[in-house]
């Protein structure tokens, strides 16, 4: 697998955050939704290292560290209010 198909591998956009009972859905490059269980999930972002789902929102763009369902640590790529105002769009 090249390093370009690993890195679209692990990236997920964020479908659903549910922070009351630490449970993150998030949608694969196939469209494949996934759910997982992310209570001891170290979110890292711009802004620093937490341990809080609050800090990531639906549309986000992120990596995922995970085993059997659960996710240790959880990586903001890119901001859904970025994605947005790329030249892209």
């Amino acid at each position: 697998m090249s390093l370009t198909d690993s890195l679209k591998h692990n990236r997920y956009s964020v479908v659903a955050v549910d922070a009351a009972t630490g449970r993150l859905r998030v949608r694969s490059e196939a469209e494949l939704c996934t759910d997982f269980a992310c209570g001891e999930a170290e979110v890292v972002t711009d802004e620093g290292r937490s341990h809080a789902l609050a800090d990531i929102n639906p549309g986000d763009i992120v990596t995922l560290e995970h085993k059997d369902g659960h996710a240790s640590e959880i990586r903001v790529v890119r901001r859904v209010f970025d994605e947005y105002s790329s030249p892209e769009w």
